[in-house]
């Protein structure tokens, strides 16, 4: 069997464009992927067209070597950004297109299931009204209702991951801004009550000084965890963060580093309870089973970051089912009505009580639909709200 073609669509998503693909064999088996990422999803969308052309050939169901293959082959132009998505997607597709040709799950080819419901929780979910303890805690409940048990928010309100006029230079917060941080995220925790996780996110965007700060005052809380206090390029700085923070302060990072080569410092000197690689970011759901594997090493958990397109979801779910130490998966609350419209299983049925339950249908156990993906294609000039 060889790969004969590989095709790419830029799909509309609820903040920014999904990159999904779908990749052909001369013997008819197809399998699908996605390799999303943002800003600068059209440089994913050409990556992955290029980094497709480049297995035009081989065999698929060698998947391990032709991942191999492209990490090396494109490691001159950098081993993490827009070709190792790329590769993330080809992965996935390849995962897929594999098992379905054997008939087995995913999860079957990354080992056999530890379980078939994976635990989510929910994000994106406070996403209208003022920026007020009354309308967190009145969403938090929404979101307790509809059966999940955690939930995660950034109660700082960084609105934008960009750099720009409106962020300042020394990621800081006012005493002001501090003390309604601390006020909504009280709000969650009174709604939600004692026995649901609570994860607060800082997209990195605060000093060091100001990330022990908030996180001190977090701790009476009850956080499940803190989420990148520091950014991903200095190992010595999370290390600080860490040695200053309270015990039931658990740190998580992962959504920027990349690999199983990214994450074996962090790992090696135990800078984090729970990792939180990015499916479609990372390598892929082969290589995230193989972080997965070093995580255990280090008595890690893994908790994959998701704010993606409906195959992340999927195949995110599939490492979960896999390895012995998961956590949590994450899990888009609000998304676009289409997200179910362009696959042939819609996740809403996949969706109870605060879990993922998956199927034991072939590969990711869904396609495609094309036509659906083109009445929706990636916004490619400025919208507000949106990531291109």
């Amino acid at each position: 069997m060889k790969i004969t073609d590989i095709k790419v669509w830029l799909v509309e998503g609820v903040k920014y464009n999904w990159t999904m693909l779908k990749v052909y064999t001369d013997e008819g088996h197809t399998g699908v992927g996605e390799s999303t990422n943002w800003p600068g999803s059209p440089m994913v969308y050409h990556a992955t067209q290029h980094a497709g052309e480049r297995i035009i050939g081989l065999d698929p169901m060698k998947t391990d070597f032709i991942w191999t293959k492209l990490y090396r082959d494109l490691n001159w132009v950098g081993p993490h950004g827009v070709s190792l998505c790329a590769i993330s997607g080809i992965d996935m597709a390849l995962l897929d297109l594999k098992a379905k040709v054997l008939g087995v799950p995913c999860y079957d080819l990354l080992g056999g299931g530890y379980r078939k419901e994976v635990l989510l929780y929910a994000n994106y979910w406070f996403i209208k009204g003022g920026h007020t303890p009354k309308e967190y805690a009145e969403q938090a409940w929404k979101v307790k209702e509809s059966g999940f048990t955690g939930l995660k928010f950034d109660p700082f309100a960084h609105t934008s991951y960009l750099y720009g006029e409106h962020l300042s230079s020394s990621l800081t917060l006012t005493k002001e801004t501090q003390d309604l941080a601390f006020n909504v995220s009280k709000a969650v925790r009174d709604t939600v009550g004692p026995d649901f996780d609570i994860m607060i996110e800082t997209h990195g965007l605060l000093n060091l000084r100001m990330a022990v700060k908030m996180a001190q005052r977090f701790a009476d809380l009850d956080i499940t965890w803190y989420e990148e206090p520091v950014g991903p390029e200095n190992v010595d700085s999370l290390e600080a963060v860490r040695k200053r923070l309270p015990g039931n302060a658990p740190i998580v990072v992962g959504e920027r580093h990349y690999t199983r080569y990214g994450i074996r410092e962090v790992l090696e000197r135990q800078l984090c309870e729970i990792m939180m690689p990015d499916i479609t970011r990372c390598g892929g759901p082969s290589e995230m089973k193989r972080m997965a594997t070093m995580m255990e090493a280090y008595n890690v958990l893994l908790a994959p970051h998701n704010p993606n397109g409906p195959l992340s979801t999927l195949a995110s779910a599939h490492v979960c089912a896999s390895v012995p130490n998961f956590f949590r998966q994450e899990f888009m609350f609000t998304d676009v009505p289409w997200r179910d419209e362009i696959i042939t299983s819609p996740i809403k049925d996949m969706v109870r009580d605060g879990k993922l339950h998956l199927s034991e249908e072939p590969g990711l156990g869904v396609d495609l639909i094309e036509e659906e993906m083109e009445k929706h294609p990636g916004v490619t000039k400025e919208k507000e709200g949106f990531y291109i």
